[in-house]
């Protein structure tokens, strides 16, 4: 059904081999700072417009993949895609956030959620098989959904937080109606990417996107516990093919000893880990030994050229001497930034990013380097 695959260096490294250079893929790589993005958007009328149709959605993960020699390509969709399925009211403005029509603020509410019918996202998966077919084996095709915590922040909230009140309140307020809510997300969560793995993703990433707000009692009760539900229930292979998994939590440095006991292959740090200090900790040896991703400041792009080469540069020789060892699995980095890309990057700079990732990791895999 699928092209077999050309550039398999991200899964590769995800799984702890060596590779010839370090694979690199930026979070939120097909969005808004391509021009040509923001004018297949223009066209869809919206954002929900834009994911649920699935050759747009085909269209703008591809995007990227036309300009730089990325190594990976992620799903073009949102990580509010499972409440919105279970009824909420997604929806975007130009310009703003997403926003949900009915959020989830007391028992009633609570009480009416449930494990969405996944053939309300059946546009998801028609997106993946879409976008692997369209691939033709270029580079593998990454899924991913948000954490159940990140997700309840959401649905509490109905929309972005500065400062999380109204979650927060209900965390310490009613935890048994936060732990019925992140219950429900959490087993949603892995319906939804078990049926992404099975139209076609190569790796499946969980973005803990607001786990760094926590208390940490709170951290390890609310997020890491039902994270950890999340990575129990998922495919660890499919079609005889290992599934990588991925989890990312900005601000989640702090707990980084704890995320190294999770059941999945690959941790993904913000910029404000140490990546000499992480490996050590978590990704050198050890049969949980993780793979680590990460993780340039994104506001490094607004630099002139010579800086961001300079940094990523920092960024490789941080995480140190890389693995070359064939026969046996090793400390193993896929570069990417510590979060997504900001919509005002400057385009240019993201071919400089990806052309210094690999000239520079392939140099220190020479003899010379």
């Amino acid at each position: 059904m699928f092209a077999p695959l050309e550039n398999d260096t991200f899964l590769r490294a995800c799984m702890r081999q060596a590779t010839e250079h370090t694979p690199v893929w930026l979070m939120r790589q097909a969005g808004r700072y391509l021009p040509e993005y923001r004018a297949t958007r223009a066209q869809a009328g919206s954002f929900m417009g834009l994911a649920t149709n699935t050759g747009y959605a085909t269209e703008v993960t591809l995007q990227p993949l036309e300009r730089y020699k990325l190594d990976a390509a992620i799903l073009f969709s949102d990580i509010l895609t499972i409440p919105d399925a279970m009824g909420l009211g997604l929806s975007f403005a130009l310009g703003e956030g997403p926003k949900f029509a009915h959020a989830v603020r007391d028992e009633a509410a609570v009480a009416k959620l449930q494990v969405p019918d996944m053939n309300k996202l059946r546009y998801v998966f028609d997106a993946v098989t879409s976008i692997r077919k369209a691939l033709k084996g270029r580079v593998p095709l990454i899924g991913f959904s948000g954490s159940p915590w990140t997700l309840a922040c959401y649905m509490v909230e109905g929309a972005g937080s500065d400062d999380y009140r109204l979650v927060k309140t209900m965390l310490y307020q009613r935890p048994d109606l936060m732990h019925k809510m992140l219950a429900i997300n959490a087993d949603s969560v892995a319906a939804y990417l078990n049926a992404q793995i099975e139209a076609g993703a190569q790796a499946v990433m969980i973005f803990d996107s607001w786990g760094g707000v926590l208390a940490d009692a709170a951290f390890h009760e609310f997020s890491l516990a039902y994270t950890k539900r999340v990575l129990a229930q998922l495919k660890r292979e499919h079609e005889g093919v290992v599934i990588p998994r991925l989890v990312f939590t900005k601000g989640g440095g702090l707990w980084l000893e704890a995320m190294g006991e999770l059941d999945c292959e690959v941790l993904g740090l913000d910029w404000t880990v140490n990546l000499a200090n992480a490996r050590a900790l978590v990704g050198e040896t050890g049969a949980k030994a993780k793979a680590l991703q990460g993780n340039l400041d994104p506001n490094v792009l607004f630099a002139n050229p010579a800086q961001v080469e300079a940094e990523v540069a920092k960024v490789l020789d941080s995480f140190g001497k890389p693995h070359m060892d064939t026969s046996k699995p090793g400390p193993t980095h896929i570069f990417n930034l510590g979060h997504g890309i900001s919509q005002h990057t400057p385009p240019e700079n993201v071919e400089v990013l990806v052309n210094a990732v690999h000239t520079h990791s392939r140099k220190m895999r020479s003899p010379a380097g």
